[in-house]
């Protein structure tokens, strides 16, 4: 019977609803889905009891010791150490305050450094609009020579009334960007070519490519920079010299090219043996179909062994002070040699792990989204 038809007949009944089941997204909902989460992942037996609670008690024991000393008890401006050496004092940030100009920007000229400022937001604003999918157009290409162009400007300086700044000067976040940026976009090309060289048929090309993959992954990366660094200028002519920092350049780029290329030769194995012949019988070259079918296909399965591979590199970057560049971390270091602020290295090692971290987690994210975007059409 319907509702109409009951209160028609019977005035005095009244229809009382019946409170709805929760939603997904309802509120109630949620704290239960944690209640069970909590209790499957946390609390499901004895030992993952005991386990839970002890890390409990020791987050418990190391948490808010560290919240009053990093927030509460820190100081956060002074001119001098003296107010961070008081008693119950907590971190020194005023050490950052004092010195994050070089931590930041190493030796360039005090005077200069909006130079190098200014450089850093191109590179950033240059790597955030290449991760931005509508910008993915070939005027890619040459907006990133301009940014490129105009950071050499900014930091050689010597034309347009700018500073002659040599690069043995430069240090902190522009030099790591540098470094690990033009590194890893010099890498990923060569590491294609070496991978496609790996599994080539001709055997001249093959053994080149295993030869020199198997080589560079078989030493550390400090060996490459000593090596362009201490003998590659040995092979050149009398009175030819290499930059410093191009040899430091070339030695991450020849280092990251060869785990790349191991990274894409797994992506390019893992593709099905009918994807080559699907592009066999549209009568595709070689190059047609390396470029259309295997590449997008295999690069696509290996993001997270390149990315991974990209962070490396980027945190790698610190090693080359062994050639005398003064990059971010070196920076840090070398700013506890003055004597008032050295008692205070964790506030400098700090400061620059969380710069680290800033670029280490938004390449991990972002390679997230890109394999979630470009996995999208392949879900079933």
């Amino acid at each position: 019977m319907r509702q109409e038809e009951r209160d028609a007949r019977n005035p005095a009944y009244t229809h009382i609803e019946e409170p709805d089941e929760p939603t997904a997204g309802h509120p109630t909902q949620r704290v239960w889905d944690m209640l069970g989460w909590t209790k499957k992942h946390l609390f499901s037996s004895i030992p993952n009891t005991i386990v839970t609670l002890i890390c409990l008690y020791l987050l418990w024991l190391i948490i808010p010791p560290f919240i009053d000393w990093a927030f509460l008890s820190a100081i956060w401006s002074s001119p001098t150490p003296d107010a961070c050496k008081a008693e119950g004092a907590g971190a020194c940030w005023a050490f950052v305050e004092q010195k994050h100009r070089f931590i930041l920007f190493g030796l360039y000229p005090f005077d200069e450094q909006w130079r190098p400022m200014v450089a850093v937001v191109l590179f950033i604003g240059a790597l955030a609009a290449s991760c931005y999918p509508p910008f993915w157009s070939k005027w890619l290409i040459p907006a990133w020579a301009a940014v490129l162009t105009a950071c050499g400007v900014l930091m050689y300086g010597g034309v347009f009334g700018l500073t002659y700044v040599d690069n043995t000067q430069w240090g902190g976040v522009p030099l790591t960007l540098i470094l690990s940026v033009t590194g890893i976009g010099l890498a990923f090309p060569l590491a294609v070519l070496l991978a496609l060289g790996r599994r080539s048929n001709l055997p001249a090309i093959k053994t080149i490519c295993v030869t020199f993959i198997e080589l560079i992954r078989g030493v550390p990366l400090i060996s490459v920079l000593f090596m362009a660094s201490i003998m590659f200028p040995l092979f050149m002519p009398e009175g030819v010299t290499v930059d410093k920092l191009l040899r430091a350049i070339v030695g991450i780029m020849l280092f990251t090219s060869a785990y790349l290329a191991e990274a894409i030769r797994g992506g390019l194995q893992s593709l099905p043996r009918g994807q080559y012949e699907a592009a066999d019988s549209l009568g595709l070259s070689y190059w047609q179909k390396t470029r259309l079918i295997v590449l997008p296909q295999a690069l696509r399965i290996v993001i997270p062994p390149l990315v991974n591979q990209f962070i490396s590199t980027f945190k790698d970057t610190s090693l080359v002070i062994i050639i005398g560049l003064f990059d971010l971390l070196t920076s840090a270091k070398t700013a506890l040699a003055d004597p008032e602020w050295r008692q205070f290295y964790a506030e400098s090692y700090i400061f620059a792990a969380i710069l680290y971290f800033s670029f280490a987690f938004f390449m991990s994210r972002y390679s997230q989204f890109l394999e979630r975007r470009l996995n999208a059409g392949t879900r079933r």
